[in-house]
């Protein structure tokens, strides 16, 4: 969320910077039901203090009220609850309004309002080659993939994998797990996958994105889309102490998606599925840090890539096509050999305080020192299945079998589907 004191001091800056991004803000509303609020502590601070200045002259006079004094004293009182009533609805809509508003990017986010715009930076291998035997087909023929099945299960955009194919994807996140947690220093979690609906906003992903998540109403708990849900839930509401930051997660769970915005879109295979599993890593740090993090998070999510052996790129997303909460994103694709095409396996992100604000998770760099609201990062490191599918696609050999990455064998126990 961004603060309101932003958007007072920086009208300009804020408005032209979600104009970037193809929003248009209210920002005059904001403006003129906060300074309606400021006007209205003002009034209600003065009847208190009357009301508190006739208390203490009657107190002082030892004397009972009389009948003029009495109906002033309620009628103060009444004329302060109207205020309050009034000022409890303005604070409501003041955070309605700013719960829609997304984060503003940095300065050098790529400005374009959609994916056009955005920057290829970095890309492994100039050559991409595409042999045309897509992942539903290499899965089908090994009896690795089984759509059928899903299907008959749970209808379209879901998927079932077999035997070895349901090994290698749980050895791909067996092994990010380790590579995060004994190389790169994160803490495992294991999270809940459904949250309150509180944690969902505090993530970034309500109200605005309430169409594509599921929820159970009886409970009002909303399965997770990502582990950064859970993972930026950690410390809602919490001070973090002195000394603890940077903090560092990761998680291997389900991601679950209606992906209405996506309807048509990747209709075979599982490049686009309801539900998929994805390791994610996240991070709460200080803001002077946050840029350095995010760096490092980009190199973390890139070794993984390499070590499989994938041809991949990196992108800078523009200002249209960075996410909601996002101040900054770079994109990790990895190439499809089977479909000749680029597939995002991370989006790593920086989100500044836009998470911590709505979640009101605070810090303080020492016991004496005001309380701050830390930057948070996430990324995908990596998301399953669309690596599932570059090993596979990457791994096929001509007699139709799959060599698997080196790194993998140890989590298999076999070189060769």
């Amino acid at each position: 969320m961004i603060s309101i004191e932003k958007i007072l001091s920086q009208k300009n800056y804020v408005e032209n910077s979600l104009k970037n991004r193809g929003e248009k803000p209210p920002i005059k509303e904001i403006i003129s039901l906060e300074t309606r609020r400021k006007e209205i502590i003002t009034l209600v601070d003065n009847l208190r203090n009357k009301k508190n200045i006739v208390s203490k002259n009657i107190g002082d006079s030892k004397r009972t009220p009389n009948g003029q004094e009495i109906k002033d004293m309620r009628a103060l009182g009444e004329e302060i609850k109207s205020f309050e009533f009034e000022l409890s609805k303005i604070n409501s809509d003041l955070q309605k309004i700013l719960l829609t508003i997304p984060n503003i990017p940095l300065d050098d986010v790529p400005v374009g309002l959609d994916d056009t715009a955005n920057e290829v930076i970095y890309t492994s291998e100039t050559e991409q080659i595409t042999h045309n035997n897509p992942h539903w087909d290499i899965g089908k023929n090994l009896n690795l993939l089984d759509i059928e099945s899903s299907a008959r299960i749970s209808g379209s955009r879901f998927y079932v994998l077999r035997g070895k194919g349901a090994k290698l994807h749980r050895a791909l996140g067996d092994w990010m797990l380790d590579v995060h947690t004994n190389e790169n220093h994160y803490e495992e979690i294991d999270p809940p996958f459904l949250v309150r609906e509180e944690t969902m906003i505090g993530s970034g992903n309500l109200p605005k994105f309430k169409e594509n998540l599921y929820m159970d109403s009886e409970t009002d708990l909303w399965l997770i889309p990502t582990a950064e849900v859970a993972l930026n839930g950690m410390h809602q509401g919490q001070i973090i102490k002195p000394g603890e930051l940077p903090i560092k997660y990761v998680a291997k769970t389900p991601s679950f998606r209606k992906e209405h915005t996506a309807a048509g879109r990747d209709v075979r295979g599982i490049k686009r599925v309801h539900q998929f599993e994805k390791v994610e890593i996240f991070r709460f740090v200080e803001p002077k840090d946050s840029i350095i993090a995010h760096d490092e998070m980009l190199e973390e999510v890139v070794d993984l890539c390499k070590r499989l052996g994938l041809i991949y790129r990196v992108l800078k997303l523009s200002t249209g096509d960075i996410g909601f909460q996002s101040a900054k994103t770079y994109d990790v694709e990895v190439w499809s050999k089977g479909t000749g095409e680029w597939l995002e396996v991370s989006s790593v992100s920086n989100c500044l305080d836009f998470q911590t604000r709505r979640n009101n998770t605070r810090y303080k760099s020492s016991q004496d020192s005001s309380t701050v609201f830390p930057h948070t990062l996430n990324g995908s490191g990596l998301a399953l299945p669309r690596i599932w599918i570059a090993v596979l696609e990457n791994g096929l050999q001509e007699d139709g079998s799959i060599i698997i990455p080196e790194e993998l064998v140890k989590y298999t126990g076999w070189e060769k589907i």
